[in-house]
């Protein structure tokens, strides 16, 4: 299924390892334009974290992963929402048209 997401393979790595860094048990969804199809190099990529029972994921977590995200070598912009926090509104939205990019347990082996 992640073969249709618009992510090069390097950028993709990059962002696993920093998962498996920084949030541990994490499962990570991607969507907007990168995950449908709809998008061209510049475009951002748009990510949910989706923590352990669908608990908010730690503030400093967040925060760590966000700085960590913008000091790659990443050449576009990476927006990481937690579930959690995100209203309600768009959770059906995200659903509908998403690609698992790091499955529930995944980033903790």
């Amino acid at each position: 299924m992640t073969d249709s997401l618009h992510l090069p393979d390097r950028h993709r790595a990059t962002i696993e390892a920093l998962v498996r860094e920084h949030l541990p048990d994490v499962e990570v969804w991607a969507y907007g334009s990168r995950a449908n199809g709809r998008s061209h190099e510049g475009s951002d990529l748009d990510l949910i974290l989706r923590g352990p029972g669908l608990r908010k994921i730690p503030l400093d977590c967040l925060a760590g992963f966000t700085d960590a995200l913008r000091e790659s070598t990443i050449p576009f912009l990476v927006e990481a929402r937690d579930w959690a926090r995100a209203p309600e509104r768009f959770h059906q939205q995200i659903e509908s048209e998403h690609i698992v990019l790091i499955a529930a347990g995944e980033s903790s082996e």
